[in-house]
């Protein structure tokens, strides 16, 4: 047990779903045979989210190595008190909100310091971020300043299909000013790194998705393809990368799943994340990659509407946790 990876899993916002999946996913087998896990978070929003569901074996600890990994029983570090906060999601206060940020700095400091072997995030409300003074656009971007981190992909990858995006939290009519050779080219650089070394696939093989309907129709539907994507797809295999493209993006997605390809690098948000929650609705991992430090994440948000009504699924978090955990190992390999 303990040569197994130390994992920190930052249970998001108090008021959202992460205490309830957090408790779900940690009972599960498959969990606890990887890793070491250990939420950091609030033991009384932890309490009283085992109350209704069944669960009570909570143990504080104040450092990882004080996680046991021990089944039927979850550590945490107890960095909040909430206990009298009203925990209404649409009304943040300033305590439930800096506890939430609070939850991630610690675990990246955590990772940074080689005391968690990588972090697991449940989900967070970017309200609420901004409310306790970080204005950023999500975690990916928060994780980016904490790490020093120029240059970052989101990655949502399943069993069936990785998607890396170009672009991330933008409006589709600022996609085409936001490309360019040099992004697209770090983007696909970035992917074909992660998946030598987290993924461990010794020739990794990538399809980058057009812009345009029909890879623009030689110009017909667009010129993106041309000024940006098949620059820096040619500047990518002259560095050795294995990559083709671009393609129709209404096929591409369907032959990597066929398994023409180890990933498809999307240009916009939409583009990747339709066809990858039409396969991995509920068991699709988000992850950080060029970070110094290991981080995936579920793939979906703080799910407001099911709070309290005791029924959301835990599989993405599983999935997270076991994803992260086979990154650790992956990464000690290389």
């Amino acid at each position: 047990m303990s040569k197994l990876p130390v994992i920190a899993i930052t249970m998001g916002d108090p008021a959202g779903v992460g205490p309830e999946i957090c408790i779900k996913a940690l009972q599960n087998d498959d969990v606890r045979k990887v890793c070491r896990p250990f939420i950091v978070g609030d033991i009384d929003v932890m309490n009283k989210a085992g109350e209704k569901i069944d669960f009570s074996s909570f143990h504080l600890i104040s450092s990882p190595s004080e996680s046991s990994g021990e089944k039927g029983i979850i550590d945490i570090i107890g960095l909040s008190h909430l206990k009298n906060d009203p925990l209404v999601p649409e009304k943040p206060t300033r305590a439930r909100a800096e506890a939430m940020v609070d939850y991630i700095l610690t675990a990246v400091n955590l990772c940074k310091g080689g005391n968690a072997a990588a972090m697991v995030t449940c989900p967070i409300s970017k309200e609420v971020m901004h409310f306790a003074g970080f204005n950023y656009d999500g975690h990916t971007e928060l994780l980016a300043h904490l790490t020093n981190t120029e240059d970052f992909v989101m990655m949502l990858a399943g069993k069936n299909l990785r998607v890396s995006l170009v672009t991330i939290h933008c409006a589709i009519k600022d996609v085409p000013k936001k490309l360019s050779r040099e992004l697209i080219s770090k983007t696909i650089s970035i992917t074909y790194d992660a998946l030598k070394r987290d993924f461990h696939i010794g020739n990794p093989r990538l399809a980058i998705a057009a812009l345009n309907p029909h890879a623009g129709e030689s110009g017909l539907f667009g010129t993106e393809e041309g000024d940006f994507i098949r620059p820096a797809i040619k500047e990518c295999k002259n560095h050795g990368i294995i990559v083709e493209g671009p393609f129709a993006p209404d096929t591409i997605f369907y032959r990597s799943v066929k398994g023409g390809f180890d990933a498809v690098v999307a240009m916009y948000h939409d583009q990747g994340l339709i066809p990858f929650k039409l396969l991995h609705f509920s068991d699709g991992v988000n992850i950080t990659l060029g970070l110094p430090i290991i981080r995936t994440s579920v793939d979906h948000g703080t799910a407001y509407d099911i709070v309290g009504k005791w029924e959301a699924n835990p599989s993405s978090l599983v999935a997270a946790i076991k994803m992260a955990a086979d990154i650790a190992v992956n990464r000690g390999k290389s």
